[in-house]
């Protein structure tokens, strides 16, 4: 039974990473077709795919003449489903689907780290999805939403002192200068950078201080109204977790059908996929 639930995990996980190389524009249909008949091999779909469209593209009056090694491999894979498949992305040729059918051709996907914050849950995350749809559900109330805008994250952050050239991490939210560890003068963070699994960082040399009211580890003077960001304080002076609520996602389709799989970087991505496979369900009984 969990070998079934593993090799259907994998299936998904195939299946939406082929569809994602094309932007959706291959049906759940036919990429569970081609995913069982070729081992959830998606790369190697993807190749054949772009080459039998790029065989089928009309080239404008230089006399193309097709590659021969791919012509001899399309007639002994004679496979009706990819013909198709190639045959309804008859898609114009634009910046963006050239760019598309690159990726497809390399085998990548472009994907990108986000914070989300639910506000009702207090809870925060960050999940690496693709570029093409930010969009990530919280795993308390099932709510979708869009990622926390890049100049309200907040966590560890990056930051190098204009004024001694020192570079330093620590919590911060973007925007709100936090002292440097070397000559005390406020610094803005340069970025906030998301969390990696596993976590190797060495002890911090410098205890976190900062500006803010509420901060645990204040020293010196302070900006009235203002609230720390580092978990002790924000325990210490019972804050919520979430600095800046994410937007509720305003889905104009199926977001789990249309797009990878949400690639966490704390949890297991296949206990997502199989969360998803379940909501799935649950939609279509509901219907």
């Amino acid at each position: 039974m969990a070998g079934a639930g593993s090799s259907r995990v994998e299936r998904e996980k195939c299946v939406r990473r082929l569809r994602e190389k094309f932007h959706g524009h291959v049906s759940v249909k036919k990429a569970n077709v081609l995913m069982q008949r070729y081992n959830d091999n998606h790369n190697l779909v993807a190749s054949w795919l772009v080459k039998q469209m790029n065989d089928i593209r009309p080239e404008e009056g230089d006399g193309h003449q097709p590659d021969p090694i791919v012509q001899d491999r399309q007639n002994v894979l004679q496979d009706r489903d990819i013909e198709e498949v190639a045959a309804t992305m008859s898609l114009p040729l634009t910046e963006k689907n050239l760019r598309m059918l690159d990726d497809a051709q390399k085998g990548h996907i472009a994907k990108e780290d986000c914070q989300f914050a639910c506000q009702p849950c207090d809870f925060m995350w960050w999940r690496r999805v693709p570029e093409r749809k930010k969009v990530s559900r919280c795993r308390k109330c099932k709510v979708k939403y869009d990622p926390v805008p890049k100049d309200k994250m907040w966590g560890i952050a990056e930051f190098q002192c204009l004024q001694c050239g020192h570079t330093f991490k620590g919590f911060a939210q973007m925007g709100n200068p936090s002292p440097c560890y070397s000559c005390g003068n406020p610094v803005l963070p340069n970025r906030i950078l998301p969390p990696r699994r596993p976590q190797n960082e060495r002890s911090r040399k410098h205890e976190h201080s900062c500006f803010a009211e509420t901060c645990y580890n204040r020293q010196g003077s302070y900006e009235p109204g203002t609230s720390c960001v580092h978990p002790k304080s924000r325990k210490q002076k019972h804050m919520p977790v979430v600095l800046f609520p994410s937007a509720v996602h305003d889905s104009s389709g199926s977001t789990v059908a249309t797009c990878l799989s949400q690639g966490s970087l704390i949890e297991d991505l296949d206990s997502i996929i199989l969360e998803d496979i379940k909501e799935e369900a649950e939609e279509e009984e509901g219907n």
